[in-house]
């Protein structure tokens, strides 16, 4: 074993210590050593300084503890990749020691360095990565950080408490070839934002206390910006318009801060963008229209806002990428467009807190991805542009985030991916609830609260078998609860209170342990869980599910004028194919138009206009045949 150069023992399943004869004199011409993605534990012995030819350490994400001293490294002369990450160690370095080593990777992720920060760093002139997230650090960050070397690729110090003003970053080198990725985010780094190097790529500063302006960014002339993430700081002032000539932008998450003004139809210029995230700051004015070039958004999120205007329709014509759309809390006005049904990708639709009216659009059963467990929204990957190397990979993801109403508590969901959810409470929303929502089978949360919603429940909502949560409370809908309410298994949340409902509850395990808030101003609905007693004896029908009598007529009732209507559109689809053109079109187009609103016309009217397409075809056949006497 004096003669083995490399070792490579990573992604197994060892776990245990490593014996100490491991350490011994007989590695003595080991360079490489890589034991990463293992199970292992234990101490790592001083005697590591018998391996002095040692180039590279790799021993992350394993489970060892202990503490390492410079004790242990002072004679790795050769070491060039240091890899200890997410392995549990506290490293003890003295703050006046010198390594004998130029490191190229740093990757000490996860381990404890803090509370101060690592002076040795100060000495690694050549590193390309350093990693040192999720340290403890908590002083200040010294100025001399600000002096990058001209080799780094990768700097993340993020989820630290580190603070202070950051320095401006700079390299110090002749070519601005080398793509640079910065991570601070999570700390409690303050004052204006920085000056970053040229091809810097990616920039998180997000959960910091940064203000002022960005304008600062203009000076970044370069095109090769990807990600920008700002997030959740005291920010302020409009969006500059600099901003257009980022045209590699993929990611641009300024969310949780203070800024006003117009969004600038700088947006447009952003061909490539995925995310944009402007949620919860006070920008006002309309959507601009240039955001319609952007063809590749997955992720618009302009919540909490003081937007206004109506939702244009062009939104439609996000159709093959849009996943997320989020305007909740904003000023917007007029129907919802039709177009929104183009949106056939959708996962998370929330239009709450506005002014919006009318009726829901009689289309959005065209919102498939709600029905399709095969449709899934796509990660935001980035994979290793910034570092090629076969020990340290920069492949990462980003997820898009958003608070969202859950029942009934306000949540900020990291993944939005898990969640399908459609929310259009607080609204000023008419008419009847589109009977296609019920094909949602894969909806966990469907809120259509504080509306003036009428009519009944559709009787097949229990398809919605993925469903959660169901907020109706707050409207003037009536009519019994269809029985396939029992078949909700999934239900948790149900709030159906202030309506006016009426009839027995059904019967689910579901339904019944619900508190009775769920079901409070609705004075004619009866059964448990509510303490009122129904006035008749229950019937027991096929699947276990009871109603009463009453329910059985309404049933019935509700029935007879679609059997009516059914009957009438039979008829004339069997008419119009009897007839020449141009009548038969006219009455195909009356027939499709009357099929497609049939869940938001009165059964009444469908009627007369039934009968009355049917009076004008018959009159029409008639008349060609006396004219061709």
């Amino acid at each position: 074993m004096t003669l083995l150069e490399e070792l490579y023992l990573d992604d197994n399943q060892f776990e245990g210590e490593i014996p100490k004869s491991f350490w011994s004199g007989n590695l003595s011409s080991l360079r490489y050593l890589v034991l990463s993605n293992n199970k292992l534990s234990g101490n790592i012995t001083k005697s590591i300084g018998l391996l002095s030819k040692l180039e590279v350490f790799h021993i992350s994400f394993n489970s060892f503890n202990g503490v390492i001293t410079e004790e242990h490294f002072s004679t790795l002369s050769n070491l060039w990749y240091l890899g200890m990450s997410s392995s549990n160690l506290s490293i003890n370095f003295s703050h006046d020691w010198i390594p004998p080593f130029q490191l190229e990777y740093i990757s000490l992720g996860s381990c404890k360095l803090g509370p101060d920060f690592p002076s040795w760093l100060q000495t690694q002139r050549n590193y390309r990565v350093l990693n040192i997230s999720a340290t403890g650090i908590s002083n200040s960050i010294p100025i001399w950080f600000g002096k990058l070397p001209s080799m780094a690729r990768v700097i993340d110090l993020s989820s630290n408490q580190v603070s202070g003003i950051l320095p401006n970053l700079s390299r110090n080198f002749s070519s601005d070839s080398y793509a640079l990725g910065i991570n601070l985010s999570g700390n409690h780094l303050e004052g204006p934002l920085p000056s970053f190097p040229a091809n810097t790529t990616h920039i998180n500063l997000s959960k910091n206390r940064f203000n002022g302006s960005i304008s600062s960014l203009c000076a970044m002339t370069s095109m090769s910006l990807e990600f920008l993430d700002l997030s959740s700081n005291q920010l302020s002032g409009e969006l500059p318009d600099c901003m257009m000539h980022w045209s590699s932008l993929q990611i641009l998450t300024l969310a949780n801060n203070h800024f006003f003004g117009k969004i600038s139809s700088f947006v447009g210029s952003l061909s490539l963008i995925e995310t944009l995230d402007l949620q919860n700051n006070n920008l006002s004015g309309k959507i601009p229209n240039s955001l319609r070039n952007c063809n590749k958004l997955q992720f618009l999120g302009l919540s909490n806002n003081k937007l206004s205007g109506k939702i244009p329709g062009w939104i439609g014509d996000k159709s093959k990428s849009l996943n997320f759309l989020l305007l909740k809390s904003n000023h917007f006005v007029g129907e919802i467009p039709l177009e929104i049904c183009r949106l056939t990708n959708i996962l998370l639709l929330d239009l709450s807190c506005n002014n919006l009216s009318g009726d829901i659009p009689w289309c959005i059963g065209n919102l498939i991805a709600l029905a399709r467990k095969d449709i899934s929204a796509k990660h935001h990957f980035f994979n290793s542009s910034l570092v090629s190397n076969s020990y340290y990979d920069f492949d990462g993801s980003y997820a898009d985030k958003a608070s969202i109403i859950w029942k009934g508590i306000e949540y900020r969901y990291e993944n939005l991916t898990l969640q399908r959810t459609i929310d259009l409470s607080s609204n000023k929303l008419t008419g009847e609830t589109p009977l296609q929502i019920a094909s949602f089978s894969e909806l966990h949360q469907l809120n259509l609260s504080r509306n003036h919603l009428t009519g009944r429940i559709p009787l097949d909502i229990g398809q919605m078998r993925q469903l959660e949560s169901l907020d109706l409370s707050h409207n003037r809908l009536s009519s019994w609860l269809p029985p396939s309410m029992a078949q909700l298994y999934s239900l948790s949340t149900l709030d159906l209170s202030y309506n006016n409902f009426s009839g027995r509850i059904p019967s689910s395990t579901q339904l019944q342990s619900l508190p009775t808030s769920a079901f409070v101003g609705n004075p004619a609905l009866c059964g448990p869980p509510l303490p009122k007693t129904c006035a008749t004896d229950e019937k027991p029908v096929d699947g276990g599910v009871k109603y009463n009598q009453q329910d059985e007529d309404e049933l019935w009732n509700g029935f007879k004028p679609s059997m009516e209507v059914g009957m009438a559109f039979g008829f004339l689809g069997v008419l119009a194919i009897k007839l020449d053109d141009p009548w038969k079109n006219i009455c195909f187009l009356v027939f499709n138009y009357m099929k497609f609103h049939l869940s938001n016309l009165k059964d009444y009217l469908l009627s007369i206009v039934a009968a009355l397409c049917l009076v004008i075809t018959v009159s029409a056949a008639r008349l060609r045949r006396k004219l061709k006497f």
